[in-house]
């Protein structure tokens, strides 16, 4: 299966709420490699590579969030992949 690698935008109530670490661990789970970061705005941006399903597993789930989030809207662009393997919460961006 081909790999994907996109780069997401998520909008909504999403910071302060176990964001980055509810989709670090989810990530990780999905084998993806990647990293996640919340912006000025109040959004979280992320990257997500692997398996196209695995990617659309992913993206599906940032469409729920952890919990307390209330996700509004959710953006994906394709993008290239990350330079290093595995998966990170990196600071605001």
């Amino acid at each position: 299966m081909p790999n994907r690698a996109v780069k997401v935008r998520i909008e909504g109530k999403v910071q302060g709420v176990w964001y980055r670490a509810w989709t670090e661990e989810t990530a990780q789970g999905l084998g993806l490699s990647g990293w996640v970061r919340n912006l000025s705005d109040g959004a979280v941006q992320a990257v997500f590579y692997g398996a196209t399903e695995d990617v659309e597993r992913m993206l599906v789930n940032c469409r729920k969030g952890p919990p307390l989030a209330q996700v509004t809207h959710v953006e994906a662009h394709e993008c290239d992949p990350p330079r290093s393997s595995g998966f990170e919460v990196r600071g605001n961006g």
